[in-house]
Parts: structure tokens; sequence; C-alpha cells
């Protein structure tokens, strides 16, 4: 694994534990599946790539956009899902036909195992069981730390 996937890795584990939080990005206080990956972008890259707006439990399912995919492929490499590996972020469709809103740290490919904030439980490491494998819909993992820092000046 590179630094950077090791580092991400680590930084999430410091989340396990923090209470599921709407909207909510701080570790140990707080945070729902986006929040915990603003926070390990924050710890990697000092500060997010853009402002978060406002966003309801739905989403954007009311309109069908694909908002937090659409930001991934912004700002994060678009990978191949069969080649998920270790550190990459994980983007689940909760249900068939919906948008996809649910993103996870893939922690372990073996055992495979992720990391992710899911609501009464808090930030968790799960097992990458096939109801999940079977959620998934897209992997991207994370930018060279001198591609963003060197974007954000």
């Amino acid at each position: 694994m590179s630094a950077l996937v090791d580092d991400a890795l680590a930084e999430a584990r410091l989340w396990l534990g923090t209470p599921y939080r709407h909207q909510a990005s701080c570790c140990q206080a707080g945070a729902d599946c986006l929040g915990l990956l603003r926070g390990v972008w924050r710890a990697l890259y000092g500060r997010e790539p853009q402002d978060i707006p406002t966003y309801t439990p739905d989403w954007s399912e009311p309109q069908g956009e694909e908002t937090l995919w659409d930001g991934a492929e912004r700002h994060m490499i678009s990978k191949p899902m069969g080649d998920i590996a270790a550190g990459d972020v994980l983007l689940f469709r909760m249900r068939e036909g919906s948008v996809a809103k649910h993103v996870g740290i893939l922690s372990s490919v073996s055992p495979g195992t992720f990391i992710h904030s899911y609501s009464k439980y808090g930030v968790v490491e799960s097992p990458f069981s096939e109801p999940w494998a079977h959620r998934l819909v897209a992997c991207f993992a994370f930018p060279e730390i001198s591609d963003v820092t060197g974007s954000q000046n």
C-alpha cells in the first residue's frame, strides 16, 4: 500500500465510534457517511475541495440527480470496480433505481471490510458482504496529495 492509502486508513480508523449525525463532520463528535469522507479528505489535503451545500437525508432523490457521484468524479480518480483496493472510496445505491447516496472507504480486500458512517450505528468497520457488494456502483481512489494541494493554491 502507498503512504497515501496508509494515511487515509489510519485517519478513517480514528473516526471509529463517532456517533452518526446528519451533515456533521467532526471526529468523535458526529458524522454521516459524507462527513467521514470529508474528515479524511481534510486530514490528507488540509481543506475540502469545495463547499458542501446543505443536503437532506434523501439527497437528490426527488430530482434524480447523482450529486454525490458527480462530486466524487470531480475530485477523485474513478476506477474500474474490478480493480478495487484498500483505501478506495466506495459509492453505493441503497435501493435499486435510486441515486447513489452512501460512501465508505475500503479498509481491507481479504477479508473485505469497509469503514463508513451508518445511521443508528455511527462510524463502524463493516464486512464488505454480498448485500453491500450488490449496492456498490462506483469506486474511486484518493488523488495524489500534490495533485490536490497544487490545485488549491
